[in-house]
């Protein structure tokens, strides 16, 4: 079994930045991409961003691409996202999870969900 737990949430003014983090244990993560996801009030939740096991390949969404970086510490059995530029839009609750296979944009494809970090966008 693998627990996640992020941090690294907050409020933030437009324009601002924040660092999440996922850390994880129980088990070495370092096998495993990891992805971030976000959940807003009367939205479904979406694709952020993902990680390959290796740290060479990262994914994102259209709408964070370019303002968002995800990375990884192996050592630290962590992984980060690193958001900068922030809009009103990306006040979310974000989750961090393990890709356990299928398609790296659908929720369905990972498992061992963290409890989540708000962030909060001020305009």
């Amino acid at each position: 079994q693998v627990q996640l737990v992020e941090s690294g949430g907050g409020l933030v003014q437009a324009g601002g930045s924040l660092r999440l983090s996922c850390a994880a244990s129980g088990r070495a993560i370092s096998n495993y991409g990891m992805g971030w996801f976000r959940s807003a009030p009367g939205k479904e939740r979406e694709f952020v961003a993902m990680i390959g096991w290796s740290g060479t390949n990262t994914y994102y969404a259209d709408s964070v691409k370019g303002r968002f970086t995800v990375s990884r510490d192996t050592a630290k059995n962590t992984v980060y996202l690193e958001m900068s530029s922030l809009k009103s839009e990306d006040t979310a609750v974000y989750y961090c999870a393990v890709h356990v296979g299928g398609s790296v944009y659908s929720g369905r494809a990972y498992d061992y969900w963290g409890q989540g970090t708000q962030v909060t966008v001020s305009s």
